[in-house]
């Protein structure tokens, strides 16, 4: 009898529902930690800004060196994050702004702003075989508040900034979302509840906040050669220091064994010296460039290979489909894909449900990189569509990550198969495309008219 007791406890262990945490960051680069997310880039982490403890969750589970946002934009990627389907087929292509000036040669395509009730997304899923949700921070998803999406507790509608929580002592509320999942997380280890969690942190967005304390001790470091912001850096070491806290109190209550946590970032971080540089990737948020869309991703969980890479291209929509494979949830066809197999080193049972990762900014930006274009990544090659002029730029991701040679004239064949296959999915998903601008006027000049666009925005 004993025995039989001890192989139903066994069994019971392994069949329970997994707890999941994620941590979202706002605009954090490819290099945007001390995490070398690519073992053959030794530029593939930053030279300046430190963060310990996100090295030692990357060393204790999987770093995905080729992951991708949904989107170059928050709100996009935040959406498809939550539903696991591409910002093409929400038609949540951006936050809002991207009003056509008479420079602009295009009318930026149609979009919404608010997250359909319609949607089912990954928390009402998991809610439904019976676990309790949480969300923390960021939102920025419409007029709609998490809790009308499956979120149980959360903070409210939030946009970039927290609801009056930050402090001196709580910059950008990097602590208090922290503690407020600690605290999520205490109630249902006594209630012995399965949680998703997700910290959506207001960093390392702008405006650029972080203690005192840890600007003085940046201050005292040598610059790096690509980084050298010492606010930046002390708000990047503060974001490190909450992820140490939520770590060190899920091994205090003993739930190693049974969660998985999954950092990820929206977009890459701004083309801007002052804050991020992406090097060796080209552009940042907003374009489809390497920048915009190639972030950290950091997978740990009870079968989640240690202390390895994943090279193989993966999209912020892949999480939907994994996610709901660890909590045992049946669903229908999305864009993404589970990454279950990759975790456990398994490529081979590795299948898309999309041949291809599809990306999607028909809007014009700040800056003459953030202008509409579409994407497709299959394999190592990567094709852009600027709307523009139609041009395509194609690149070899394996040999050119820094996407600066355009191979369209020397492999036309690749090129015109890429653009064909990126035509049929926006079609299939019925993308919402940019159209001439009646009012365009070549004259008026990009550069003497920007300043009076962004106050319009």
């Amino acid at each position: 009898m004993r025995i039989f007791c001890l192989l139903f406890a066994l069994l019971n262990t392994a069949w329970a529902q997994p707890n999941i945490i994620f941590i979202l960051t706002d605009d954090m680069s490819w290099t945007g930690t001390s995490v070398q997310l690519d073992p053959t880039v030794a530029d593939s982490k930053s030279d300046f800004y430190l963060t310990p403890n996100i090295e030692r969750l990357a060393a204790q589970g999987m770093v995905f060196s080729a992951a991708y946002a949904p989107g170059p934009m928050c709100t996009p990627s935040r959406a498809a994050l939550l539903t696991g389907k591409t910002p093409a087929e929400l038609r949540m292509t951006t936050p809002g702004g991207g009003r056509a000036m008479d420079y602009h040669k295009l009318l930026s395509a149609n979009f919404i702003r608010d997250l359909p009730s319609s949607e089912t997304t990954v928390a009402e899923a998991l809610q439904e075989v019976g676990y309790a949700t949480a969300h923390f921070g960021k939102w920025h998803l419409g007029s709609s508040a998490p809790g009308g999406h499956g979120f149980d507790v959360h903070d409210g509608n939030t946009n970039n900034e927290g609801a009056g929580t930050q402090s001196e002592s709580n910059p950008k509320d990097i602590f208090g979302i922290t503690q407020r999942a600690i605290a999520f997380i205490e109630e249902q280890v006594q209630e012995q509840k399965p949680f998703y969690v997700q910290l959506s942190h207001y960093a390392v967005h702008t405006p650029i906040e972080a203690l005192e304390g840890s600007k003085t001790q940046f201050a005292q470091m040598p610059s790096g050669s690509r980084h050298d912001g010492v606010d930046y850096a002390a708000m990047t070491w503060d974001l490190d220091m909450s992820v140490g806290r939520l770590l060190k109190r899920i091994a205090q209550l003993d739930l190693i064994d049974n969660t998985y946590i999954v950092l990820m970032s929206d977009n890459g971080a701004p083309s801007n010296p002052r804050q991020s540089f992406n090097r060796p990737l080209s552009g940042g948020k907003g374009s489809l460039y390497e920048g915009g869309i190639r972030v950290p991703l950091i997978v740990r969980g009870p079968d989640v290979i240690k202390g390895t890479f994943c090279t193989e291209p993966v999209s912020g929509c892949d999480l939907f489909p994994t996610f709901c494979e660890w909590a045992q949830v049946s669903l229908d066809d999305r864009a993404g894909s589970s990454l279950v197999p990759l975790l456990k080193l398994d490529r081979l049972a590795f299948k898309r449900t999309q041949a291809a990762l599809l990306f999607h900014y028909p809007h014009y930006g700040q800056g003459p990189q953030q202008r509409p274009q579409s994407a497709l990544i299959v394999g190592q090659y990567k094709l852009i569509k600027n709307w523009e002029d139609g041009s395509l730029e194609l690149f070899n991701l394996k040999t050119d990550l820094e996407e600066t040679d355009n191979l369209v004239m020397q492999l036309p064949e690749i090129a015109a198969d890429l653009n064909a296959q990126l035509n049929e999915r926006l079609a299939q998903v019925m993308a919402a495309l940019p159209k001439t601008n009646p009012d365009y006027d070549p004259k008026s000049g990009w550069p003497r008219r920007r300043g009076r666009e962004l106050m319009a925005r």
